[in-house]
């Protein structure tokens, strides 16, 4: 399949589901796009006019990795959707309600409020689904419920939420803050930009990218980005096994911090490729909070790729892994805007 760009690949994608699955534009109510970076101007799934399209492309500057490829998409479905109804789901939507006090830098707040600095959050839609889905599973409302929720993959962030709101998130002004991922570091002391240009002779993009696209998993390994290979030599090869410990120690961390914001958690949720395959993060964070939570340690070691509890019945606080079905998502939350549109 011709797949060059975002552009070409959804041109493609049409035009496989027209010719090959014989669905065309009269079986398509709308259509659904993810952007990842939507700063606090949207509060949920919008219908993409020219000014929301203007407003998508003006935070490139803050998401140079994602808010482009979805632009790229956009104008693919345009051209092969005509006069089909386009909705923008925003991954920073579901983070609009952490408060002041942990979406604000301790700079001048001159600052903040001229240029708009704050942390965002991301894996807004992940985030969100894991929490419906995780209350459904154990039979509450979100509105009940104390949770983190782990959105472990090649992008990696963590959530605490509290009854059914965001009130905390790894992720920051950027997608490159938090948790340490596939190829992003993650938090870095901010003097490391100026160190590594100064050291190495780079300019300020040569340091973005290779903190970006050079870093985490990927760059403390040497190897791969994929902890489905780096298991492979867990324990045989020292850089990937200080890899992964690094990654599993940062996980720790932020859910041990969360779980203190909250000030108490009902359940740790567990979602995304590394979150749903791998036992061995899962079983540090179990472990890190023995004193609130009973694993299961067979329940751990046996589900993967599968929802499920890995706690044991009696656990104060549960462990739940859920698939994070982040198309669902966008598609329940354009179901609720086109319904709010028409009415």
């Amino acid at each position: 399949m011709p797949a060059k760009d975002y552009r070409q690949a959804a041109t493609s994608i049409l035009t496989w589901l027209d010719k090959e699955k014989h669905i065309t534009s009269q079986d398509i109510g709308c259509v659904g796009v993810r952007v990842v970076h939507g700063g606090r101007e949207f509060a949920g799934a919008t219908r993409v006019t020219p000014e929301v399209e203007r407003q998508i492309r003006d935070f490139e500057r803050l998401a140079p990795l994602h808010n482009k490829s979805s632009v790229e998409i956009i104008e693919a479905i345009r051209q092969q959707l005509a006069g089909l109804p386009v909705y923008a789901v925003f991954d920073t939507a579901f983070h609009r309600t952490i408060p002041d006090v942990a979406s604000l830098y301790p700079i001048q707040i001159d600052l903040s409020e001229k240029h708009g600095i704050r942390r965002f959050g991301f894996h807004g839609t992940s985030h969100r689904y894991l929490m419906e889905r995780a209350a459904y599973l154990l039979g509450k409302s979100p509105k009940d419920l104390n949770l983190v929720t782990l959105h472990l993959e090649s992008g990696c962030s963590a959530t605490a939420i509290a009854k059914g709101r965001s009130i905390d998130n790894t992720m920051g002004f950027t997608p490159l803050e938090g948790l340490m991922m596939g190829t992003r570091s993650g938090d870095v002391d901010p003097s490391l930009v100026e160190f590594l240009m100064r050291e190495q002779n780079l300019t300020v993009d040569e340091v973005m990218k290779l903190l970006n696209k050079g870093s985490g998993l990927l760059g403390v390994s040497g190897k791969s980005l994929d902890t489905r290979v780096l298991m492979k030599d867990y324990g045989k090869d020292p850089r990937v096994t200080l890899a992964i410990d690094m990654f599993s120690y940062r996980v720790v961390k932020a859910v041990g911090a969360y779980v203190s914001v909250l000030g108490g958690a009902d359940a740790i949720v567990f979602g995304g490729g590394i979150g749903e395959n791998n036992p061995l993060v899962r079983e540090r964070v179990c472990v890190a909070l023995r004193w609130c939570l009973e694993s299961d340690e067979e329940k751990n070691r046996n589900l993967i790729d599968r929802e499920g509890t890995i706690t044991a019945p009696s656990s104060t606080v549960k462990a739940l892994v859920v698939l994070a079905e982040e198309g669902l998502q966008i598609a329940h939350e354009c179901g609720d805007a086109m319904t709010k549109d028409l009415s």
